[in-house]
Order: structure tokens, then C-alpha cells, then sequence
């Protein structure tokens, strides 16, 4: 069996996986109360179910099973801890999201649960080695730094993916296309002997692009169901350890690094532009309000799109495009191994495309706001 076939077989399974157990989840669900009313800062009009996250839990697990049983992934499983310590924390990190899905922590809890994952994560052994300071030389952590790191871009990514699960198909979508491009990323490393054929990275991601592909025939608008924390920040675990295992792992110079931004550790949060963009937004727009950093608001990404009179649809796929341009840009030194000096030019091309493709959508919104005033 080749390894494209798989590869191939472990991306369908994990999606067939979570696409059907996702009808169970959608029957049980309601029996437990895991049901979304609308509020005041949502944007769905009817009750919605929630909790989809327990599919796509699933889905990873089994393809997990599955690629530990297969020949090409043996030197992944073989000798290491990584693959268990993934699935321990990725068990409190879904649990502490689905708890909240069905009783509502406060923040403070859902943090401590995260850090209790992160934690996990790092004394089982998946963490950063290395990490290049940008402009300078690169640096070995020690173990205390190694775990406070880890432990804080676990939160990070963590959050940042439930921060956009805003609209029906956001977050399982542009994760799709973030874990698709961190796939060929580490794929490329791998082939260029930067890393092992042992790193877990490219399996997790391989993993995650299917969870993610068998939820969203659900997710899509209108949405029949919701991944809710559980989901979200499951999603948001994998990819943050598919960024440690990558990036904090790599030594030797790769092309795409002659700017600081597009080393390894830092080409995942590049492809990861949408929700880390937004959650710095977040942030800064928190603390200029002195709110605190959990302060529910209108005011991400997709709801100054929803307002600027982009529909529900066209507002994801416009952050769905907006992810894949960064990707995109992200990869092209990395699989064709020039480009370097043109990737400032081609970002900076990215955000000037993007503001004439938001720019003109206010003239929709003004319209609107006209026919509500003379209504």
C-alpha cells in the first residue's frame, strides 16, 4: 500500500467517521439540553443543536487507531509518547469544551481546563524544542521554558478557533483549510529531510483537515448542528500540536525563512491568519474598553462583516478565501523553494485585495439601512 493511499485512507476515515456519528450526536443531544437558544450577540434566528464536537472527537480517535495499524505511520507510534500524550490532552481539552456546552463554565474554569491540557501536553513530552527569535539566532528552550510556551500557545490557538465558531461553517471551515496547508507544509519538510518521517505533525494534520471536512456538510449554513466549545477548542489543541511537533522541531534553514515571520514555528500562525488576527483584535479592543478579555461582544471579523451587509454565506467564504490567500502565500517558498523575497509584496497584496473586496460591500449595508428607514 503506498503512502498517498494511506495518507488517503486515514483522511477519509476520520471524515466518514465524523460525518456519520454526527446523526447520533444530532438525535441524542436535544435529550440532554444541548440545545442553542438565540441571544442577543448571536446570529442564528432558531434553537440549534450543539455539541458536534463529540463526532468529530470520535472521527479522531478512530483515524488515530487506524494510522497506528498502518505500515506507513509505524515510526510515528513506534517508541513514543506524542501520540498518547495528544490524546490525553485532546480528552480534557474536549472536556472541559463539552462540559461547557452543557452547563456554561465561567472563563476562569474553561482557562484552567486549558492550561491543565496544555500541562498534559508538555509533561508528556510534545513541546517546542527550539525556537528562532525573529532577525536573530536560534534559541534551545530549557524545560520550564518549554512547558510555559507550550501551555501558552495551546490557549492561544485554543481560543482563537472558538472565538471564530461565530457563524455556521467558520471555524470547520477555515480550520479545513489551515490544517490542508500545514499538511503540504510539514509534507514538504518531510520530503526535504528538515524532519523525521517519526513527526506526529503531518498525521495530526492530515487528521484534523478530515474531522474538519466530515463536519461541515452539517455545520454549513443553515447549520443542523454546532461543534460548540468541545469541538472548537479540540480543533484549536490538534493544530497547536501540529504546530509544536513541525516547528518547534526544526534546526536547519528551509526556504521561507529568510523573514522571520515564515519560519516554521511562525508559518502556522500565517495560515492561521483568520482567528489569531481576530483574537488580537479581540483583545486590544477589550482592554481599550477596560472590559475583561471574556467580555462577549459583536464585534469580531465576521459580525463587522455581517454589518458592512455581507449575507451569512458570503461573509464565511470571504474569510474562507481570506485564509487560503494566506496559506497560499505561506506555502509557495516552501513548495517551490524560491519566493522568499517577493512573500512582504504578496501579504502585502493580500490585505489590499481584501480591503476592495470588503471596501464596497458598505454601499450594501447603507442600502439596507435605507429600506429599514423608510420601511
Amino acid at each position: 500500500m503506498s503512502r498517498a493511499i494511506q495518507h488517503g485512507l486515514v483522511l477519509g476515515i476520520s471524515a466518514i467517521v465524523t460525518y456519520l456519528f454526527t446523526f447520533v450526536v444530532a438525535a441524542v443531544a436535544p435529550r440532554l439540553g444541548a440545545v442553542v437558544a438565540p441571544k442577543s450577540r448571536s446570529v442564528h434566528e432558531r434553537p440549534t443543536t450543539t455539541g458536534g464536537g463529540t463526532a468529530m472527537f470520535v472521527g479522531f480517535l478512530v483515524a488515530l487507531v487506524v494510522a497506528s495499524r498502518l505500515p506507513g505511520f509505524t515510526q510515528v507510534f513506534a517508541g513514543s509518547s506524542e501520540a498518547l500524550a495528544v490524546v490525553v490532552a485532546a480528552t480534557v481539552m474536549f472536556g472541559i469544551g463539552l462540559l461547557d456546552d452543557l452547563r456554561e463554565l465561567s472563563a476562569p474554569a474553561k482557562v484552567a481546563g486549558q492550561v491543565l491540557s496544555g500541562s498534559l501536553l508538555a509533561v508528556l513530552g510534545v513541546t517546542l524544542f527550539y525556537f528562532r527569535v525573529p532577525f536573530g539566532q536560534l534559541v534551545v528552550l530549557s524545560a520550564d521554558w518549554a512547558t510555559l510556551i507550550t501551555v501558552l500557545l495551546v490557549v492561544v490557538v485554543a481560543n482563537s478557533v472558538n472565538l471564530i465558531d461565530g457563524l455556521d461553517g467558520l471555524a470547520a471551515g477555515t480550520i479545513a483549510i489551515a490544517a490542508g496547508a500545514f499538511y503540504l507544509y510539514s509534507g514538504a519538510l518531510q520530503n526535504a529531510g528538515v524532519i523525521s518521517d517519526a513527526n506526529l505533525g503531518p498525521l495530526l494534520a492530515l487528521v484534523t483537515l478530515g474531522v474538519c471536512l466530515g463536519f461541515l456538510p452539517h455545520n454549513f449554513h443553515p447549520a443542523r448542528i454546532f461543534m460548540g466549545d468541545g469541538g472548537a477548542l479540540l480543533l484549536g489543541l490538534l493544530m497547536a500540536s501540529a504546530t509544536m511537533t513541525v516547528g518547534g522541531r526544526v534546526v536547519d534553514q528551509f526556504s521561507g525563512q529568510v523573514y522571520f515571520f515564515f519560519a516554521p514555528i511562525a508559518i502556522p500562525f500565517l495560515i492561521l491568519g483568520v482567528p489569531l488576527v481576530d483574537v488580537a483584535l479581540a483583545v486590544l479592543r477589550r482592554a481599550y474598553r477596560r472590559e475583561g478579555i471574556a467580555t462577549a461582544d459583536k464585534d469580531h471579523l465576521h459580525h463587522r462583516l455581517l454589518r458592512m451587509g455581507h449575507g451569512h454565506r458570503r461573509t464565511v467564504l470571504l474569510l474562507w478565501s481570506w485564509t487560503g490567500l494566506l496559506s497560499g502565500v505561506a506555502l509557495v517558498p516552501t513548495l517551490t523553494g524560491s519566493g522568499d523575497a517577493v512573500l512582504p509584496f504578496a501579504l502585502a497584496g493580500v490585505a489590499v485585495l481584501l480591503f476592495f473586496l470588503l471596501r464596497p460591500s458598505t454601499r450594501f449595508a447603507s442600502d439596507s439601512e435605507a429600506k429599514t428607514s423608510n420601511a
